[in-house]
């Protein structure tokens, strides 16, 4: 079983697997003449989708910043300057 199935059972998607639905949604929305009560649910089941990516990725740029230093010594930086 791979960790995206084991998270879908468990509520938990990744982020990939979240942006991938978030593609079918649009692709059903936009192409597919649907029922209001339809349109919404997804149109709500996206929002919930945007909503827990923005916390994955804010928590993905905490870590990062931890990972660089330590209280206020913490920043980021372009990746092209971590190369130099």
């Amino acid at each position: 079983m791979t960790d995206e199935i084991a998270g879908a059972e468990t509520g938990e998607l990744t982020l990939e697997a979240r942006l991938r639905r978030l593609e079918e949604i649009v692709g059903t929305l936009e192409a597919e003449d649907l029922e209001l009560d339809r349109a919404l649910a997804l149109f709500e089941e996206g929002v919930g989708h945007v909503k827990e990516a923005e916390n994955a990725l804010a928590a993905a740029e905490l870590r990062v910043e931890e990972l660089l230093g330590e209280g206020a010594e913490a920043r980021t930086r372009p990746l092209d300057e971590a190369r130099e």
